[in-house]
């Protein structure tokens, strides 16, 4: 085992399900993706060689170190955000659950542009697809589409919407490619303009508050610095 995975498996503060198991949208043949935030030991960022703010694997998890994790959430990358709101949560000690007691700080009006932003390039990909190839990648359709209804929702309560089986169904008919393409092109825009609209009614601040991440993550290395044998 790789140094890497060894320090994910020893150190791991939080770990979930994502993707289609977390999103409602499964099948019997669909994998179960993993994501985790391991904490990294305080010393290890004393010397010259810096913990990896990232490690892929082991298995099928890709993990976050917590200072990572903190800084993309803070950009409000959706990504890392339905990780923290993910339904399905494998483990969890003291750190973890004081990481998700301060994901509401991680949130500001910034989510409307990243959700909007990301469902924006997908669109343009399968639009440039399909112009060099003539073919609709459908999942990415389907993803689009999610990213849009789940930017929408948590301008509007808050709150990630990570398990949208609400809209299963349709989902999965625009991934089977059972919808026409002008359809799922209609349906975006329509949840477009309600992610637009509640972007100009959200209650969400300005800025996230950078001030209580901090704080935190600063508590965390102290309390690690003091728990361990230099």
């Amino acid at each position: 085992m790789s140094d890497a995975h060894r320090l994910v498996l020893d150190h791991t503060i939080y770990s979930c399900v994502v993707g289609s198991q977390a999103y409602g949208l499964a099948g019997p043949d669909s994998d179960v993706d993993r994501r985790g935030v391991y904490l990294a030991p305080t010393r290890m960022f004393w010397g010259l060689k810096k913990p990896p703010s990232h490690v892929e694997g082991p298995d099928e998890q890709f993990s976050w170190e917590l200072e990572r994790c903190c800084i993309l959430a803070l950009q409000a990358n959706p990504t890392v955000l339905e990780c923290l709101w993910s339904p399905l949560v494998e483990h969890m000690d003291a750190s973890g659950r004081e990481l998700l007691a301060l994901r509401g700080g991680f949130l500001s009006t910034r989510v409307g542009e990243t959700y909007g932003g990301y469902a924006k390039d997908q669109m343009a990909r399968i639009d440039s697809t399909l112009r060099r190839t003539g073919e609709v990648r459908w999942k990415q359709a389907m993803h689009m589409l999610r990213l849009l209804l789940a930017g929408g929702h948590v301008l509007r309560t808050g709150e990630v919407l990570v398990d949208v089986s609400e809209h299963r169904d349709r989902l999965l008919a625009v991934r089977r490619g059972e919808v026409s393409y002008e359809d799922v092109r209609a349906w975006a825009r329509r949840i477009g303009e309600e992610l637009t609209k509640a972007a100009d009614m959200t209650q969400l601040p300005v800025e996230p508050d950078r001030a209580a991440v901090s704080d935190f993550l600063v508590r965390i290395r102290l309390a690690s610095a003091c728990g361990e044998h230099l």
